[in-house]
């Protein structure tokens, strides 16, 4: 366990250990739509790691939804990401939602999505939530996307009140990929003095090589995490050693912080780009070493 030096423990007091464990028990995995990603998830991922997956605009949603309906048939705790912008209205959102029902699907993960056109009436996620309260929907828990360093495209203002109108109708919130615990943090309490007080899930890449990586932010239609990588390329790379990149210094830092903070940070939103093997290889570490520190 290389990763997890005992010169540098992951957390230095019992209440950091308490943060600690409450963390590594709340981590999730977010899974592409590709071929081998059933194979990948089978082989390497434990049915008790909820998953999330992703979808890809040049493929709609039918590869999401198929993996998400095998998945949870094999026991699996599964939420599709539901892009808006790619649902052409009330009628095939109604097709979505029982589709969905009738796989034993609870929940769901809402985004606006990328297309630059929309599909149909539904331009933002809050469209859609409001269109899934008012069907009387019977998911147990929604999700909800939050942007700790800002949107390409939009104003922080404008990310922050449209945070703050989705919060009444979800469970959750999953943000993008951050690397700052301080930004976390301070994203973290702002949104919360504001009244969201939603279980945050702090959004991070698992392990990864940087050739990997490479390949899918060269690559188009991969979704929210792609879309990301090759908006923020330059910033990304100082994060990488030699080797790849793990969130074990991410993590650390957010334990030393989180005891003093008021936020609603509870778990982890894994990125995994498919490399589940190493994404669970470096979970159970994290686990192992989480007990060690007790």
């Amino acid at each position: 366990m290389a990763s997890f030096s005992s010169r540098s423990p992951l957390a230095r007091n019992d209440a950091e250990r308490e943060v600690l464990r409450g963390l590594v028990e709340n981590i999730g995995y977010e899974v592409m739509p590709f071929k081998t990603a059933e194979e990948k998830v089978l082989g390497a991922v434990p049915t008790e790691v909820p998953l999330t997956i992703t979808a890809t605009g040049g493929k709609g949603l039918e590869p999401t939804l198929g993996l998400s309906e095998s998945l949870v048939g094999k026991g699996y705790s599964v939420a599709p990401h539901i892009p808006a912008r790619m649902v052409s209205g009330p009628g095939e959102l109604d097709e979505i939602v029982s589709r969905l029902e009738s796989a034993g699907i609870g929940r769901l993960f809402v985004i606006a999505g990328d297309a630059e056109e929309p599909a149909g009436e539904f331009h933002q996620a809050l469209d859609l939530l409001r269109a899934l309260k008012e069907r009387g929907h019977h998911f147990k828990d929604i999700g909800i996307g939050g942007y700790p360093e800002g949107h390409a495209f939009f104003p922080d203002d404008a990310i922050d009140q449209a945070l703050r109108d989705k919060a009444p109708y979800a469970d959750r919130v999953l943000t993008q990929i951050c690397f700052s615990p301080e930004t976390f943090i301070r994203w973290g309490e702002r949104i919360r003095s504001e009244g969201v007080e939603l279980p945050v899930f702090a959004g991070m890449p698992g392990p990864v090589s940087r050739q990997k990586l490479m390949r899918i932010s060269a690559s188009l239609g991969l979704g929210q995490s792609a879309n990301f990588l090759k908006k923020q390329q330059n910033m990304f790379w100082k994060f990488f050693s030699p080797s790849g990149y793990k969130p074990t210094k991410l993590i650390r830092g957010l334990v030393r912080q989180l005891g003093q903070s008021q936020t609603s940070i509870t778990g982890f939103h894994i990125f995994t780009f498919n490399e589940l093997e190493a994404a669970e290889t470096w979970r159970r570490e994290l686990q192992q070493a989480s007990r060690a520190e007790q």
